[in-house]
Formats: C-alpha cells, sequence, structure tokens
C-alpha cells in the first residue's frame, strides 16, 4: 500500500495476478482552515461572560468551582460558588463542614449530592497532602475527588498551562467542523492537539464554551457552525 498525494493505492496479489485499487486519501483539517475557524468562533460570541473557572482568589476555590460546574450553568456554579466561599474562605474550612451544611449551599447545581461529597473530599486532600494549594500536574489532579481529566485540563488552561479540557461544547463543535471524526473525549483531545499548535490549546475549550452559551438554539448553532464550514 502506498499514498499518492491525492489517493492510496493497495495491491493485492491473487493468484499470481495483481490488483490496483485506488481509495481516496482520508481528508485531512488543515491547519489553517481551523485557526481562522477558531477566530471566527470567538468573533461569534456575544457580550463577555464569566466562565465558573475565571476570577477566584484561590487555586482551591477555582478547582472547587470547575467541580461544581459540571452539567450545571456558569451563572449558577458562580452564584453558589459565591455563597459558598463567603462562608467557608479557607480549604481546610470546606474540608471540616459537614455534607447536609454544604448539600444546603449548593443545592441548586446538578447532581449536588455527589458534588458535595466530593468537594468536602477534595478540599480534604488539597488541606492534607498539598497545603491546600493543588498540583499543577495532571496526574496527581485527577486522583482528587470529583477531579477528572476534563476538570484537571480546563483547572490547568486557567493558570497558564497548554490543556485542553474536552466537555460538551467542546465535542459538539469539534466534531461539527470536522476537526475531529471522535465521540471520545480523551481521542478528541489528542486530535486538537494535533490540529492546533500548543500556543491556542489553553484559549480552545475557553471560546467555544464561549460560542456554545451565546447560541443556545441548536438550529441556529447548527446554521453559524455551517456557514463557517463552507465558507472558510
Amino acid at each position: 500500500m502506498h499514498a499518492t498525494g491525492r489517493s492510496i493505492v493497495v495491491v493485492y496479489t491473487l493468484w499470481e495476478r495483481t490488483v490496483r485499487v485506488r481509495f481516496p486519501a482520508p481528508r485531512l483539517m488543515n491547519q489553517k482552515i481551523a485557526l481562522k475557524q477558531l477566530e471566527e468562533l470567538r468573533k461569534r460570541t456575544g457580550k463577555p461572560m464569566r466562565l465558573a473557572a475565571e476570577e477566584w482568589d484561590a487555586e482551591w476555590k477555582t478547582l472547587v468551582a470547575i467541580i461544581l460546574s459540571a452539567r450545571t450553568r456558569d451563572e449558577t456554579t458562580i452564584e453558589v460558588c459565591k455563597e459558598l466561599f463567603a462562608k467557608y474562605g479557607e480549604v481546610r474550612a470546606l474540608a471540616s463542614v459537614s455534607a447536609r451544611t454544604v448539600s444546603e449551599i449548593i443545592r441548586r447545581v446538578n447532581f449536588y449530592r455527589n458534588k458535595t461529597k466530593n468537594i468536602i473530599a477534595c478540599a480534604k486532600a488539597l488541606a492534607d497532602e498539598y497545603a491546600g494549594a493543588p498540583p499543577h500536574d495532571i496526574a496527581r489532579l485527577v486522583v482528587l475527588p470529583g477531579v477528572g481529566r476534563k476538570t484537571a485540563n480546563v483547572f490547568l488552561a486557567e493558570y497558564g498551562a497548554p490543556a485542553i479540557g474536552v466537555d460538551t461544547h467542546v465535542s459538539y463543535i469539534s466534531q461539527k467542523l470536522g476537526w475531529t471524526a471522535h465521540q471520545d473525549a480523551g481521542k478528541i483531545e489528542k486530535d486538537l492537539e494535533r490540529l492546533f499548535p500548543q500556543k491556542y490549546w489553553r484559549i480552545l475549550n475557553q471560546t467555544l464554551v464561549r460560542f456554545g452559551k451565546t447560541h443556545t438554539s441548536r438550529r441556529e448553532k447548527n446554521e453559524l457552525l455551517d456557514n463557517i464550514k463552507s465558507t472558510l
């Protein structure tokens, strides 16, 4: 089998007879086009909006906010976190509070019971093992309660690391624009790492989430994405 640039030729030998079969070459997304599409997504984002991971005065608060934001609107998460951190402004204070008390505060976020257990356990681990400061290492982050790879990457990107947090917005838009053919978050992350220069990794989640939150209608979103895909 060999590539000719525009196609792939597979050579079979059958009963001493050579058969050449030509297949179309797999279409690869052009990096320049992908960067232009990313810029279009940024331009088509509405008014400035704060995301759940942004503007906290301590790293542990950022991590807790990201945990709470899963499957929950950023606006709701931010208000819940403001109330939570006003009462428990130190990581060890959150680690020692009762689950019932925390649940009453965060009950507006989805899956609040499970998240209650996770953020208390995470706060305890941070206080006991890291003096309250989350590690800037994905291998150590993902073993903390409630912290998966997406949460860890969003946290790291917030503090300047080249990391791509793959959530539902990133998955959907990446598939729609042809940046990936995968549905698995880990494979999407690898596809995006190959497609985009490293300096863009940390802004991918922020840009795509803001676009997705601006255009909440699936029909409107699809029309805009189809337009971006067809014109660039």
